[in-house]
């Protein structure tokens, strides 16, 4: 790696730091909205520095889907009782029981977008003024509309023409009873910055991460992992393939890649050499072409 890059990689940390300290100056009840993906794993090591020697002061928020990867709710624990820091958890689950959002039904159901409620919900109920999120610019055209402070209204909306300016990253994070913020440090990131600072700073990853042999089932494109949660159709078979996840979300959603990367150097300079988007095996995104903005409208992440 050249020492411009070495030296660009100290500005995106520093431009994160400067964030994180912001949203602690500005607010009173922020916290970290932890999934167990490399880029809130990511958010959480930047905390670390910023606030070192002193604690993270914020707690980290996980929207449990119930069916998430077993793999991730696993190093999400480790790496709450590591940092020694609190873990708040939306169930949605108990949404689904409470009878707050309505489960999807068929072959192709997510509950991705019931996690827009149970968000909400953990939001208004922990009196939550900053939710920090691992987004980056890079990922979507959704998400490359966003400020650093991304402001929501009382219903926890998102409306991308009324955002403020943000000239010589001045970030104003006043706003009214009932209204919050979405801090995005990560923003200016790219997915190769990520995986280059992960391998600088040597940060444990989930194992998904890494090409490993998994049982999978061919849909829309791509491998999707089996498990309890996925309803087979007649002509799908399942297999085993040695496959690794660019991105994690629900294991009924993600798709995974034919790989052979198994350290972070391989993934690194496999990433170079690719074309197609991060996000481009998540199901959830292809439902329509502004699938991720409606979601965001209505308060996903």
């Amino acid at each position: 790696m050249s020492k411009y890059y070495l030296n660009y990689l100290d500005e995106l940390e520093s431009e994160a730091i400067y964030i994180l300290r912001e949203v602690w100056a500005q607010f009173q009840n922020p916290v970290i909205l932890f999934s167990g993906g490399k880029d809130s794993i990511l958010v959480a090591h930047l905390a670390k520095k910023a606030f070192y020697p002193a604690k993270i002061p914020f707690p980290f928020m996980h929207v449990d889907t119930g069916h998430n990867f077993p793999e991730t709710i696993q190093f999400r624990d480790n790496i709450i009782k590591d940092l020694d820091a609190q873990l708040i958890v939306g169930s949605v689950q108990e949404s689904i029981d409470d009878g707050r959002v309505a489960e999807e039904k068929g072959k192709n159901a997510t509950r991705n977008a019931l996690q827009i409620t149970t968000l909400l919900d953990a939001i208004e109920t922990n009196k939550v003024d900053c939710a920090i999120g691992g987004g980056r610019r890079d990922e979507e055209k959704a998400r490359a509309k966003e400020r650093f402070f991304s402001h929501r209204d009382d219903f926890g909306q998102w409306d991308p023409k009324n955002q403020r300016p943000e000239l010589w990253n001045i970030l104003n994070g006043k706003h009214f009873q009932g209204e919050h913020f979405r801090a995005f440090p990560i923003s200016n990131w790219t997915e190769m910055d990520v995986w280059n600072y992960i391998k600088r700073e040597n940060i444990a990853i989930p194992s998904l991460y890494f090409a490993h042999e998994r049982e999978v089932v061919r849909r829309d494109g791509t491998w999707i992992p089996n498990s309890e949660f996925l309803i087979l159709e007649e002509h799908e078979e399942v297999v085993t393939k040695k496959i690794r996840f660019r991105t994690l979300g629900d294991i009924t959603i993600t798709g995974g890649d034919e790989s052979d990367a198994d350290t972070l150097e391989k993934i690194a300079a496999e990433v170079a050499g690719m074309r197609n988007t991060e996000r481009g095996n998540r199901s959830d995104d292809k439902r329509s072409e502004s699938a991720m903005e409606d979601r965001k409208r209505q308060g996903y992440f």
